[in-house]
């Protein structure tokens, strides 16, 4: 019955006259008494069938009986619409199946919401019964699309000489950063393998084993808070080269990303991407994933206010702090009530408040307007470049927090005052990046990448004797991709001699016999001529929410789990046997 089946939504006007065979899922139903049509669905599309009584009795009784959901086998031939029955909203509006026979193959209750919908649903029953939900057109076009791109990435980069290899899932646990997955050893009692949260270290191997372009479409897992751009379990393109510069990362990664966009929305995007460094964004937008879709850019003000009479600047600058502002230009749009929303909404970044002034064009009016000085206001003219009505918003205190407080608040503004063009793409690159952080409160420095990136050549030296002061100007052989104000991938030029390994462990707090019980097969693997090597790795699962314009990556993803890391479906985790944790030797223990 179902060899040379067709597909709905393939059909087209070239196959009126063609006896066809579809199988599918009835979307609607319409009975205009005598005459039925059901709009067949499967995964391509949707098709018209018309069951018509006074012409073929026996099918209309069959088709009578079909339901919303009903999974059916029709056959039927293709025929022309007539003019005032097209259908414009569909891909295939211009044509039907005159049916001829139809088959129930199951039957199906009313289901808890209604698959043709495109209203937005609640997402837990949507998760619940994800399989119903898999089934609407929107769910169905992300996970094509992710289908396709994932076998774009595959032919761009074999392509392109590199070789796919699977990385090993069962590994040991090296906590750097988020938390691991362990799996209990059956065999080995109390061992345990952790799930990877990458293939960092497998694929650095693979380099020093010759095969000097691999990649792989990895599975990777990390046991952190959830956001809707995060998963316990996620997708990245991973790939690594030997013999290669940054420049030569980079430029390859553009061309992905092209193809990329093409494959999802036929576009073209300009190469070679812009290219910042991790100050740069900082001082100009508060972030180092910066969104250059919009201005609104920070501006450093510390050194106008170097003798001011206003005491919250005078206390910030004499504390090692910096003033920085953004230039709204408003035309008097932001009122004194978002003003307290967003004062409220910086405090999340610690920060105490927002001193503001509106300039008219003419003078300085409102918030803290009397305080200026004659000389601060002409000063602030020049540098902001204020020439209308526009309204001034700083924010003083420690760097960090000032970028974090205004750099979220920019992108606020902005989607409150519709600056933002949705439609445009916004890729860049972030480099130069410090290769360590210093952790004040923990007394030690840790990896803004990871313990496996090399320094620029230049800095090497400098990490004789680093400080917490001097973190700031060792920079990493590291770039980031951003789309829109989201990192995407990110990546660097690996370490491959043992002694700077070694080194980078010794800084990072990293003992050598620590060192041993967790990288020894790559400490080891250092000392048989490792090439210099690099690579980056892609969010698939970000990549596809920003494109699709998807709210958030479990709408690109098809069984992803919630925010509490469950699977509404399948309810996982779920507890086990008492026999099951006796063969592992576990025992659980209620806190």
């Amino acid at each position: 019955m179902f060899e040379q089946r067709n597909y709905c939504g393939e059909l087209t006007l070239n196959d009126v006259g063609t006896l066809v065979r579809l199988a599918g899922w009835v979307d609607t139903k319409r009975d205009l008494g005598g005459i039925i049509f059901i709009e067949m669905r499967d995964v391509t599309g949707i098709i018209q069938v018309v069951f018509d009584a006074s012409k073929n009795s026996s099918a209309y009784e069959k088709a009578d009986k079909v339901k919303n959901e009903y999974c059916i086998f029709v056959t039927g031939q293709v025929a022309r619409r007539s003019e005032d029955t097209i259908n414009p909203n569909l891909k295939t509006g211009m044509i039907e199946v005159v049916g001829q026979d139809i088959t129930l193959l199951s039957e199906s209750e009313v289901p808890p919401f209604p698959v043709d919908s495109y209203t937005n649903l609640n997402e837990e029953v949507r998760l619940k019964y994800r399989y119903l939900d898999l089934r609407r057109a929107e769910m169905q076009e992300a996970i094509l699309v992710r289908h396709k791109v994932m076998q774009a990435t595959r032919r761009y980069l074999t392509d392109n000489r590199f070789i796919e290899v699977e990385t090993p899932i069962l590994n040991k646990s090296t906590p750097e950063g988020a938390r691991d997955f362990l799996v209990p050893s059956r065999i080995n009692k109390g061992m345990f393998y952790a799930l990877p949260q990458s293939p960092q270290l497998f694929k650095q191997i693979l380099m020093i084993s010759g095969f000097d372009r691999y990649f792989q479409i990895a599975k990777c897992f990390r046991d952190e808070d959830l956001r809707n751009d995060r998963q316990p379990e996620f997708t990245q393109i991973d790939l690594e080269m030997s013999f290669v510069t940054p420049q030569i990362v980079m430029s390859l990664i553009e061309g992905l990303l092209k193809e990329i966009v093409w494959q999802v929305l036929g576009k073209e995007i300009e190469t070679p991407f812009p290219v910042f460094t991790y100050d740069e964004v900082m001082q100009r937008y508060g972030k180092d994933a910066p969104d250059t879709r919009f201005g609104l850019e920070l501006a450093d003000v510390s050194n106008i206010f170097t003798h001011s009479s206003f005491n919250v600047f005078k206390a910030a600058l004499e504390n090692g702090g910096i003033i920085k502002a953004i230039v709204i230009n408003d035309e008097g749009k932001i009122s004194r009530a978002m003003i307290d929303e967003y004062i409220n909404y910086v405090r999340a970044f610690k920060a105490q408040g927002l001193p503001s002034v509106r300039y008219t064009g003419t003078t300085f009016e409102t918030g803290i307007a009397k305080f200026l000085s004659d000389s601060e206001k002409e000063k602030l003219i020049q540098q902001l470049k204020l020439h209308s009505n526009a309204l001034i918003i700083f924010s003083c205190d420690k760097p960090k927090i000032v970028n974090d407080a205004l750099g979220n608040l920019r992108i606020k503004i902005a989607q409150q005052l519709n600056l933002i063009d949705q439609d445009k793409l916004h890729f860049l690159w972030v480099v130069d990046f410090p290769l360590l952080e210093y952790d004040a409160e923990e007394g030690r420095y840790y990896a803004m990448h990871h313990p496996f990136t090399a320094p620029k050549p230049e800095c090497e030296p400098l990490l004789d004797t680093v400080t917490p002061h001097t973190t700031d100007t060792i920079k990493a052989q590291a770039y980031d991709v951003v789309l829109n104000g989201v990192e995407i991938g990110g990546g660097s030029i690996r370490i491959n001699r043992m002694a700077l390994q070694k080194k980078m462990f010794s800084i990072l707090g990293i003992s050598e016999e620590e060192a041993k019980v967790k990288f020894s097969f790559l400490l080891d693997a250092l000392k048989y001529g490792a090439p210099p090597h690099g690579g980056i790795a892609l969010g698939l699962d970000r990549i596809l929410m920003l494109l699709l314009k998807r709210n958030s990556i479990r709408d690109v993803i098809a069984f992803p789990k919630t925010q509490k890391g469950q699977c509404l479906m399948s309810e996982a985790p779920s507890p086990v046997s008492a026999q099951q944790l006796k063969e592992l030797s576990i025992k659980v223990v209620e806190l």
